[in-house]
Order: C-alpha cells, then sequence, then structure tokens
C-alpha cells in the first residue's frame, strides 16, 4: 500500500463553502492548514464547475482566495476512519493516507433527501440536482419533458438550469404551501433582498412553466421508463406526462463522520456552541451539518469556525451578528419547506424502500427501530451505508441514526489495513494557481 503521513495544525474536511471559508480565515492567520475533499474540484457540489465555467461571481471570489491563502488542498481523499484522537485515516486512488492533525473543523455538506413512493425506482426518476449536475456535464435533457417535484429552494434553481439546457418543464410541485411560500418571500424582502431579486430572476425565465404551490408527487408510471407522474393538491388528482421525475424533498446533512467521532447530535444535526466547535474536545463544524441555511450560512459559521481554531475568537465574535441574520434565514427556510404529513406516508408496503438491497417498505416498517430493520432486512447495508434510506426512515418512521462504525465510506481493503507508524511525513504543497495533490 502506498503509505503516507500528512501533519498539520488544521484539517478541513470538505471544500464547499464552509471549508472553503474556514480554511481561508485559518491559513490568513499563519496556521498550516489542508482541506480534503473527495473531489477532484473546489466548491463543492454547491459550487461544482464553478473552476471551469465560472457562473458565480462569489464562487470564484473564495476560490481565489483559498489559492492565494497557502492552505494545502489534498483532493480525491475521502475519510474513512479516525484510528485515534489526533489522527485520520483517508483513501485516495494512490493508496491509504494518515492525516494528523491538532484541530478538525468538519465541512462535510449535505446531500438531497429522496422519499419512497410508488414508481420512484424506475428509470428516468432523478434526484433533482442530481438530474441538474447530469445535464451540466452533457447528460442530453434537450427536448425532453420534464416534471420537477418536492420541496425547497432547490426546485425553481433546478428547473432554471433544465430550461437552459434545452429541457421542456413541464411543471413545478412544491409541497409547502402558497401562503407559507409567500410569507418566506416577504421575510426575504425585508431581511435579504439579494435573495428576492435572485429568485424573481428565476421565476422570470421561468414564464410560461406552470409552479403549483401544495401539490406533490402521488406516483410515477411506465414501462421500462417513467412515462407519467401523478400529482395531488390533497382534493384532486391528476396526471402529467413527461420523460424525467425531477424530485427532491430538500436536503438531509452528511453527518456520519461526525458520529462516527463521537460529536452529540440534536435533532439530526451537529451540536456545536458560539464558536462552531462539537462536543468533542478541538473538532468543530460548519455549514449544512449544523443545519441546512444555504451558502451565505455555511461561509460565516466557516469563517468563525476557522477564526476560533486558530485562537483568533476576538475576530470570530465579530461575525456573531452576520451568522445570526442568516440563523433566522434559516429557521425560516425551514419552516417554510417543512414537509407535510402526507408526504411521508407515500410509500405502499410493497415499495422498495432501500435501493440497494431491496428491501421493501413493508418488510421495515415492522421494526421499531433502525438497528433492528437493519439486522433484519439488511436495510441500510448496501453500496450508498444507508446514506438514502436511512434519512428516509429518520423522516418516514422516525428512525433515528444510533452511530456510524468505520469505515465511513466503501473502502478499499488495502486502504483499511493500518498505515506504518514508520511513513514519512510528506512536505506540505501550497496551492498557487490551479488545484494541486498530495
Amino acid at each position: 500500500m502506498n503509505s503516507r503521513a500528512h501533519e498539520f495544525e488544521i484539517v478541513i474536511v470538505g471544500a464547499g463553502p464552509a471549508g472553503l471559508a474556514a480554511a481561508c480565515a485559518a491559513a490568513e492567520n499563519g496556521k498550516r492548514v489542508a482541506v480534503l475533499d473527495d473531489t477532484p474540484w473546489l466548491g463543492g457540489q454547491i459550487w461544482r464547475g464553478e473552476q471551469a465555467q465560472p457562473a458565480q461571481p462569489g464562487a470564484q471570489k473564495w476560490i481565489e482566495r483559498f489559492r492565494r491563502s497557502g492552505a494545502t488542498l489534498i483532493d480525491q481523499t475521502s475519510v474513512i476512519a479516525s484510528p485515534r484522537p489526533g489522527v485520520l485515516t483517508a483513501e485516495h486512488p494512490s493508496g491509504g493516507r494518515e492525516i494528523r492533525f491538532q484541530k478538525l473543523i468538519l465541512a462535510t455538506g449535505a446531500r438531497e433527501l429522496l422519499l419512497p413512493f410508488p414508481g420512484w425506482m424506475l428509470p428516468g426518476v432523478v434526484a433533482a440536482g442530481g438530474l441538474q449536475v447530469l445535464a451540466k456535464h452533457g447528460w442530453p435533457v434537450a427536448g425532453k419533458k420534464v416534471v420537477v417535484a418536492g420541496t425547497g429552494p432547490l426546485l425553481l434553481a433546478v428547473a432554471d438550469g433544465l430550461k437552459k439546457y434545452g429541457a421542456h418543464v413541464v411543471s413545478t410541485a412544491e409541497q409547502a404551501p402558497l401562503a407559507r411560500v409567500a410569507g418566506f418571500g416577504l421575510k426575504l424582502l425585508l431581511a435579504h433582498p439579494g435573495k428576492i431579486l435572485q429568485g424573481l430572476g428565476i421565476k422570470s425565465r421561468l414564464l410560461g412553466v406552470p409552479q403549483r404551490f401544495g401539490v406533490w408527487p402521488v406516483r410515477a408510471e411506465g414501462d421500462r421508463q417513467v412515462r407519467s407522474v401523478t400529482l395531488t393538491d390533497g382534493q384532486k388528482t391528476w396526471t402529467e406526462d413527461c420523460d424525467l421525475l425531477a424530485c427532491g424533498f430538500n436536503l438531509v446533512p452528511n453527518v456520519e463522520l461526525p458520529l462516527a467521532l463521537s460529536c452529540e447530535l440534536c435533532d439530526g444535526f451537529v451540536r456545536v456552541d458560539k464558536w462552531q466547535a462539537t462536543s468533542v474536545e478541538n473538532i468543530y463544524c460548519a455549514g449544512e451539518p449544523t443545519g441546512i441555511g444555504g451558502v451565505d450560512c455555511a461561509l460565516a459559521e466557516g469563517r468563525i469556525a476557522g477564526l476560533a481554531a486558530a485562537g483568533r475568537k476576538d475576530e470570530a465574535r465579530q461575525l456573531f451578528a452576520g451568522r445570526a441574520r442568516w440563523h433566522r434565514f434559516r429557521a425560516a427556510m425551514a419552516e417554510t419547506f417543512a414537509l407535510r404529513p402526507e408526504v411521508k406516508t407515500l410509500a405502499a408496503d410493497d415499495t422498495i424502500f432501500c435501493r440497494c438491497e431491496d428491501a421493501t417498505f413493508g418488510r421495515v416498517k415492522q421494526f421499531s427501530n433502525w438497528r433492528d430493520a437493519k439486522l433484519q432486512t439488511r436495510c441500510g447495508m448496501g453500496a450508498c451505508q444507508g446514506r438514502t434510506c436511512g434519512a428516509a426512515a429518520r423522516v418516514v418512521l422516525g428512525f433515528g441514526m444510533e452511530s456510524v462504525r468505520p469505515p465511513v465510506l466503501p473502502a478499499r481493503i488495502l486502504s483499511l489495513l493500518t498505515i506504518s507508524s514508520d511513513s514519512t511525513t510528506i512536505a506540505e504543497t501550497k496551492i498557487t494557481g490551479t488545484n494541486q495533490t498530495l
């Protein structure tokens, strides 16, 4: 195995907005900082593709700032375990790596929440954000009829993106009622007018596309491919033809690594104090794992975490007011797009609940907790390690994730072997203009 060890004062897991902001704050204050990410690019999923095709000024500003900061990027690297305090075991295509740190900042982001319903396994039923990524990378959507359904601000952004790539967006279906969404818009107008301007720009580009509120999918139908989706507003039901159904029920935090490190959760999110410090000494957390709040909230939390970890608490304190504004936005967004009870009861007994192990909803719901369901049905024990069905089980059945055992992600056997204690520390590589990999 190609075992290599690296030592840093501060290690950050995740190169999205929170991770980049934390890295800049710490590195600019003279700390030896490394950012680990499993992708070959900077920016995480939200700023994916910004280095190749810049489209968001904010993204470019932070990416360039990171490159000038002196921080080290260790890309294409997935953290799979923490064998002892102050050490991470990670996997890179070239082999296993040992990352040693004095302080750790977790900025692991979030993923889409997918809820099972009849027909959700049909080809052509795709996660909303996932379809947007596919389209960005050349997957053909031009001329295809697409229905976008679920909840959250991402839906309109996805519809806008798909239309730009030539898709025929049949309609968008937001499960939150219009009154709640309108109230949220009024709060934005008063507190964050820039967000309203962004939203109005998207809506203007979607003129002619029916945008329905208080509407959700009941089932998808087709033979070898989705051909239609049945929608309802709770009173009437109708069917819309489609070639693709882009469906997502907001986001769920990636808390597997924090759990593996024994960080406490509160309501499914990592519990942090005013310095973004977790319940575990010398471990901080920022961004979506502490609450789904969007890019600006993640940047604010990341900067505070980076400054606090670097020992610059006076500077971090000056950012508290700005973070509080984004926390109010986060709370309003959570209230607005809270899932209605009907969405949680869409699955029938014969609906596949765990796609990896083909466990049906009827089998899984017989058990009272996640551990028993896993033991009896293998739900959550497939390739995704419960990242899809585990999140759905929490929403639909109230199951909590009790613990995470290593490896945090599927890993090669060679990477799981103990990294030799006599590994030579590799000198850090500074980022100057383009991504460099250790």
